[in-house]
């Protein structure tokens, strides 16, 4: 896939990209985008809670550009046919449409495994997230009010999902 002249990589992670989406992390999640910044404690940490084949890694031209995770929202099993997921692009790589193609890759592959709904949870001041999901055709269908206090203010909580 080519993105203004440059490769485009979509792929399962594996071991070997643990830093660079740990670097991610700590670039892409903060007070505006989670209920409080993300930063792994060690690559142990990171591969305990992200392990390999968890997530669609997107590259340019070797330079990892952003993710979307994927898993079971709980152990019970009769939750099994949706994944909750999360997603992250580079400030760099945003308005690329890395996000959309992270997004459509993951709605085909998750349909082939016989998953039924993917849900996430975003912050209600995340604008910007909020649009991007409903473009990617997800739902509202519960909101948390006041479930944080983050930057001096609460914050709600929304829920969206989306069909397969």
């Amino acid at each position: 896939m080519e993105i203004n002249q440059r490769t485009l990589t979509i792929r399962l992670s594996e071991m070997k990209d643990a830093q660079q989406l740990m670097d991610l992390d700590a670039i892409v999640w903060d007070d505006y985008s989670s209920p409080e910044p993300l930063n792994w404690t060690s690559r142990e940490d990171f591969l305990r809670h992200c392990q390999p084949g968890s997530q669609f890694v997107a590259f340019v031209d070797h330079k990892l550009c952003g993710y979307v995770g994927f898993r079971y929202p709980t152990l019970i099993r009769s939750n099994h046919h949706v994944y909750e997921i999360n997603i992250a692009v580079h400030p760099q790589y945003q308005q690329e449409r890395i996000g959309t193609r992270l997004m459509e890759t993951l709605k085909e592959w998750a349909t082939e495994q016989g998953i039924k709904k993917l849900s996430l949870r975003v912050l209600s001041s995340n604008e910007g997230a909020l649009k991007f999901y409903e473009k990617c055709g997800f739902v509202r269908e519960g909101r948390l009010i006041k479930e944080f206090y983050v930057g001096g203010r609460y914050v709600d909580d929304i829920l969206m999902g989306y069909f397969l």
